[in-house]
């Protein structure tokens, strides 16, 4: 069963998420020498990365010892505002001394296979299965939550959703822009810890419904769960329908 914290609002949960994640890369570290996680964008991921490298506590994570990966991304070149790398790297990598070889985006059409987004997920999954042989599995993966329940870029009934390979091109998203690349649920699966965050009163269906275990073809987010833990951190108004 999923646990459920709920923060008064944006700020303090992106805070309180922050701090959370600080604490599972340290231990991680403490643990295997390294961690790994994976970063989601939206508002409130990128929220809570910015509390990251505005936290007093940010230095007791090895930076360099950390391998940064994403749960989805816009087709788009690097730089593009829409990127959730380009978000993430204002938001934290720049402030912090992370390794550029362990720092690894999904690729773009401006990457090494061009426009063809099939390439480019069959490329970062080439990449996710050399970082598997030494580490099977991820620490801490981050997930934001739409409105309709979907996670990373896995929207409710599409094909997508029972895929089966890692990494996956979206060439149909209902959420612009179309075209994207994905993990899937095989992959996410794949983390200790897996983390949803929900802010806003817009999230609370999606939410009550992922916490309940809704089929993942009616609600994704039921579909990301960790092999160790799987946490909701919501605010309040995220939080509204979830039975108390």
């Amino acid at each position: 069963m999923p646990e459920v914290v709920v923060y008064r609002d944006g700020p303090e949960l992106a805070a309180g998420a922050a701090a959370r994640l600080i604490a599972a890369l340290a231990a991680a570290q403490a643990a295997r020498g390294s961690a790994s996680v994976v970063l989601t964008g939206g508002g409130i991921g990128t929220s809570t990365l910015a509390a990251v490298a505005a936290s007093p506590a940010v230095g007791t994570v090895d930076w360099s010892q950390v391998d940064i990966w994403w749960g989805d991304e816009r087709f788009r070149p690097a730089g593009d505002p829409e990127r959730n790398e380009t978000g993430a790297r204002k938001a934290l990598l720049d402030h912090v001394p992370a390794d550029p070889a362990r720092v690894h985006p999904m690729p773009g059409p401006d990457g090494p296979d061009g426009e063809d987004p099939e390439a480019a997920a069959a490329r970062y999954a080439s990449w996710l299965e050399g970082f598997w042989r030494s580490s099977p599995e991820f620490d801490v993966l981050l997930l934001g939550i739409g409105p309709e329940g979907h996670v990373a870029s896995l929207f409710p009934g599409k094909p997508a959703l029972h895929d089966e390979r890692p990494v996956i091109a979206i060439t149909d998203s209902p959420k612009p822009p179309p075209v994207r690349l994905s993990m899937t649920f095989g992959t996410i699966q794949r983390a200790r810890a897996v983390w949803i965050l929900a802010s806003g009163l817009e999230k609370a269906d999606a939410v009550s419904g992922a916490v309940a275990g809704l089929v993942p073809d009616q609600i994704p987010a039921s579909g990301a769960r960790g092999t160790e833990q799987t946490l909701f951190l919501v605010d309040r108004d995220a939080a509204a329908d979830i039975p108390s």
